[in-house]
């Protein structure tokens, strides 16, 4: 068996929200994504509660994972 072919297969919400803020800074999230989560008193807890219940922020979350894996 390979492995799957989506890079967000068996990571965590929290796991890739942790590496974007890690390679990017919350400063460098605010930026890339206009989400108030990323720009005001942020947090993973509170970016993790708004981004399970936004659909269109977690998608763009999850694009710029797919972004930051590609120039790795």
């Amino acid at each position: 068996m390979g492995s799957s072919p989506d890079p967000l297969h068996g990571v965590t919400l929290e796991k890739l929200l942790t590496t974007l803020v890690e390679a990017h800074g919350w400063d460098g999230l605010a930026q890339e994504i206009d989400i108030r989560c990323f720009k005001y008193d942020p947090s993973i807890k509170s970016s993790l509660q708004f981004l399970r219940r936004t659909p269109w922020a977690r998608a763009k979350v999850e694009e710029l994972y797919r972004r930051h894996l590609r120039q790795s």
